[in-house]
């Protein structure tokens, strides 16, 4: 599918996705510092540094992904995955570090990993670049889910 206006496509997408980090940051800022350094944690908890490049990386790969898919089948089904897991997404980090409710981000975490394995089945039927992409974001939420998992049991 040729389009004229793909790099600006490109740009929306960029901007999109990062704004789900946007939401998170505005989350998460305050209880990074005060309320998650007094939560059990397991020995495989990754310091603190770790998240913010792996989420930058992964956050411009979605955003590619999704860019990609768009220039091959413009919007439709693929790309209404892509949104689903990212409105679960931004909703992860509110309800984590903003209410401090572990067991409903944890419940959040687990529809969103369905909604990436989803939009990564999805992209791969249209592009297997764009499918690739979403592999290294499927294997962090993965380890997400089983860190949030063992938060939620040790802090009940």
């Amino acid at each position: 599918m040729k389009h004229n206006n793909q790099w600006l496509m490109l740009a929306g997408f960029l901007v999109v996705t990062f704004g789900v980090t946007a939401i998170g940051g505005l989350a998460t800022s305050g209880s990074v510092r005060s309320w998650y350094p007094t939560l059990v944690k397991p020995a495989w908890n990754p310091p603190g540094w770790v998240f913010g490049p792996v989420w930058t990386a992964l956050y411009a790969m979605m955003a590619v992904a999704a860019w990609l898919v768009w220039r091959q089948a413009g919007w439709g089904g693929a790309l209404a995955f892509f949104g689903m897991q990212l409105a679960l997404n931004a909703a992860w980090s509110p309800l984590f570090f903003g209410l401090h409710r572990i067991d409903l981000a944890l419940a959040d975490i687990v529809l969103m990993w369905a909604g990436i394995v989803a939009t990564t089945v999805a992209f791969w039927k249209v592009t297997p670049v764009a499918g690739w992409l979403f592999v290294p974001y499927l294997l962090w939420v993965t380890f997400a889910t089983a860190l949030n998992f063992a938060l939620w049991r040790s802090n009940a």
